[in-house]
């Protein structure tokens, strides 16, 4: 597990490896880069959603085959697993901010503000809105809970900023002025969603689900796939690991009994899923949280790298 990043000079600015803090929609990366004339990257594949937003300047962006050529106003979608390469013009090199980020909510979401395997490429305008929103992220870089959150509301209000753009520029609003969501499926998602948050510590799985809602399991594997990008046993273990994550910071209850308050009958099972989740132990974990904050009350300068020993 990487440690926690920060770097602030005059050509690159830049919050990175951060860890999964929320389950929605979570930030990896972001930062703000004067790049130099012909400077590239790839081809790579990334493990996480990155949209670059180009500030000045002039670059390419090759994905799937197609070139697409850039200048301020614009941003482009890298998706997970796909090759991609990108760089800045010779004669006007780009200046570009990013954010990388992740989720259960990440898919629906990048619909949401206009993104699709036809659109990498799409306009934004209000560029100083935009700007100011991510130096919000990067301005809360000190390691604590409450810049955790932070961090969170400023993507969150960045992705809304998204959908306004997209609603503004295509007229995909309603008469009333609400959002034009994808509705449909996205029902059977949130009754599933409700009825996990009320029940997942007695011990529920797919097909009690699937059956209270009134829906066989595979479809409703198939709308959490379509809503979410993932499948509805992988949504309910992670629902359950976050909410023992959040038991271990804001309790002392043993571990036994975290497991047991999250609907886990094995805590050695337990045990495994949430090191794999999460990078560390049970114990560790909390450990971790309580150091993290310590550290952060010791306000350290943005200027500094925030590294965090790994147990």
């Amino acid at each position: 597990m990487r440690n926690i990043k920060y770097t602030d000079s005059a050509q690159f600015q830049c919050l990175e490896h951060l860890r999964e803090a929320f389950m929605d929609l979570y930030l990896v990366h972001c930062g703000i880069e004067h790049c130099q004339p012909s400077q590239s990257i790839g081809p790579s594949f990334r493990d996480e959603y990155i949209i670059h937003f180009v500030l000045e300047g002039k670059g390419s962006y090759t994905v799937g085959g197609i070139t697409y050529f850039l200048s301020s106003g614009q941003m482009f979608l890298i998706n997970p697993g796909e090759e991609v390469r990108y760089g800045a013009d010779a004669d006007e090199p780009w200046t570009y901010a990013w954010i990388g980020f992740n989720g259960i909510r990440a898919a629906s979401t990048l619909r949401n503000c206009g993104f699709s395997k036809q659109s990498y490429v799409l306009p934004f305008k209000k560029q100083d809105a935009l700007v100011e929103h991510i130096s919000n992220i990067l301005t809360s870089s000190q390691l604590s809970l409450s810049n955790d959150l932070k961090r969170n509301a400023y993507l969150l209000l960045l992705f809304s900023f998204l959908v306004d753009n997209y609603n503004c520029i295509f007229g995909q609003t309603h008469k009333n002025g609400d959002i034009r969501y994808d509705y449909g499926s996205s029902v059977y998602v949130e009754q599933a969603i409700d009825y996990i948050k009320w029940n997942h510590s007695r011990g529920i799985n797919v097909t009690d689900i699937a059956d209270y809602i009134g829906i066989s399991r595979t479809y409703l594997n198939h709308v959490f796939q379509k809503e979410l990008g993932i499948s509805s046993q992988k949504f309910l273990m992670d629902f359950r690991l976050h909410k023992a994550a959040s038991l271990l910071i804001s309790s002392d209850l043993p571990v036994t009994e975290v497991s047991a308050e999250v609907g886990y009958d094995d805590s050695l099972a337990f045990s495994k899923a949430f090191k794999k989740k999460f990078g560390l132990s049970l114990k560790n974990y909390r450990t971790h949280k309580e150091t993290m904050e310590r550290f952060s009350a010791k306000q350290p300068s943005t200027n500094e790298l925030l590294d965090v020993a790994n147990p």
